[in-house]
């Protein structure tokens, strides 16, 4: 435990935790929520400038998403999709495939990210052996990159940290480098890098046997793993080109980049970047029940529906309560212009990161789309030589502005071993003047950082 993160008042007398997570720091008890703010049971305020884990997108404690959650409470809360249909899922696939890149129309709920990437893969495979391409299974990923916590999920998932434990129980599947062209120091434009990370794609497929490679899974602005990383403009289109050049699948992981958090609906939206697949989560339940969705076109379901259906599934797939609160979220996104407001509240936020880069020089790349940025911070800016691990810089950096009364996001970046970073992603929501107040205390808590690590400061 950080000597820096004292227990709060209320956890001095609460009784021991049956509960267990990652850490054994105990955390405040929440008392309630409302837009951007969260208070806790000893009167305390927190700003979620993380939206969670990126999934708050329209704030908490909207009136009118609950209203419909109560609605569809005084209804049924489950109805098994094998017994029955219910008009909240079917109404909410209808609207969410009027957002999605043309064609992309056949939905599946699920209850979680890890879930959704899991029902693509296994999509994937399905349609490769419906269609004769029983060889297929090899699906390349990231790394480092993160798709979810199950082993299926977990097998394309690049991160060390997370996936080392449980090697032996699963099938590791081939990875190629995350395009992390800021840090490279060479002669070549962006647009050249670019085409030279998509380029690693094509090598791999070729060193693991074009025939035996399913689909290549990506994440179209990065989440936890890469802090909002976004490759050269050059590097989409051409992944797309390759991917269709060998019969391959691309699949679009838009859990934590989709439903509007980065300025349009999908990460990929913004090179018109159309995928085979799409994996939802996170924010397009925005917290209010716990959702997700596989959207794929008919063109791979119908030879799966034609060999014997889709052999996968969850219990609350398609549960009627989750669905109504999906419906709601969406209707509250277009309601509210939310989609716009990421885009503008984005552009000033990054901007606001820009100016606390050049004062702190130790934050050597911010990066990101809408409202889904991250900041890479560095021991040497010139060298880009990592902040020692032992330091705990990013932790140590959450624990700073969590005490300030903000909640910002952080997790290692090279593989979830080394390399410090933050992310700011508050809810959708957002205002100037929120905004301001978020950067101030992002900018505190740099700067007592810098001065216990002996980072290097402007003026």
């Amino acid at each position: 435990m950080l000597k820096s993160q004292s227990p709060a008042p209320d956890t001095e007398t609460r009784p021991p935790s049956h509960l267990f997570y990652l850490s054994s720091l105990r955390r405040p008890l929440v008392d309630r929520a409302e837009g951007i703010y969260i208070w806790t049971q000893d009167g305390r305020r927190f700003i979620d400038g993380s939206s969670g884990p990126m999934v708050a997108n329209i704030g908490h404690s909207n009136r009118n998403v609950l209203d419909a959650m109560k609605r569809q409470m005084d209804r049924a809360t489950f109805a098994y999709r094998l017994h029955f249909e219910n008009e909240p899922a079917e109404e909410f696939a209808r609207l969410l495939a009027t957002k999605l890149p043309e064609g992309m129309d056949r939905i599946f709920f699920v209850s979680g990210g890890s879930e959704a990437t899991e029902s693509c893969i296994k999509l994937a495979r399905q349609w490769a052996v419906a269609t004769g391409q029983p060889k297929r299974w090899k699906v390349i990923s990231r790394f480092p990159s993160y798709h979810g916590g199950t082993l299926g999920s977990l097998s394309v998932t690049g991160d060390d940290a997370l996936a080392e434990t449980f090697t032996p129980m699963m099938q590791v599947m081939p990875t190629v480098p995350a395009p992390a062209a800021w840090r490279d120091r060479d002669n070549l434009s962006m647009e050249q890098r670019g085409i030279r990370y998509a380029d690693m794609l094509e090598e791999k497929i070729l060193a693991e046997g074009p025939e035996s490679v399913l689909a290549f899974i990506m994440e179209p602005i990065g989440g936890a793993a890469t802090a909002a990383l976004v490759a050269p403009d050059s590097y989409y289109p051409r992944i797309r080109e390759i991917c269709d050049r060998y019969g391959i699948l691309l699949i679009h992981d838009e859990v934590m980049s989709g439903a509007g958090r980065t300025g349009k609906f999908l990460g990929g939206d913004h090179w018109n970047c159309k995928p085979d697949i799409v994996a939802l989560s996170k924010g397009l339940g925005s917290g209010y029940a716990p959702l997700g969705a596989l959207a794929a076109p008919m063109r791979l379901v119908q030879p799966l529906l034609a060999s014997g259906g889709f052999q996968h599934g969850h219990t609350y797939a398609g549960n009627p309560l989750a669905c109504a609160a999906g419906l709601a979220v969406l209707g509250e996104m277009d309601r509210l212009g939310l989609i716009a407001n990421a885009a503008d509240m984005g552009d000033l936020l990054m901007d606001e990161l820009k100016r606390l880069a050049k004062r702190f020089p130790f934050i050597a790349d911010v990066r990101g789309k809408g409202l889904l940025l991250g900041a890479e911070m560095v021991a040497d800016p010139d060298t880009l030589r990592p902040i020692a691990p032992a330091k705990k810089a990013t932790q140590r950096l959450l624990d700073l502005a969590y005490e300030r009364g903000l909640i910002i996001y952080g997790r290692k970046v090279k593989g979830g071993v080394d390399g410090d970073n933050f992310m700011v992603a508050p809810p959708m929501i957002v205002t100037r003047e929120q905004i301001g107040e978020i950067v101030a205390i992002i900018g505190d808590s740099l700067q007592v950082l810098a001065g216990e690590l002996d980072l290097p400061v402007e003026g």
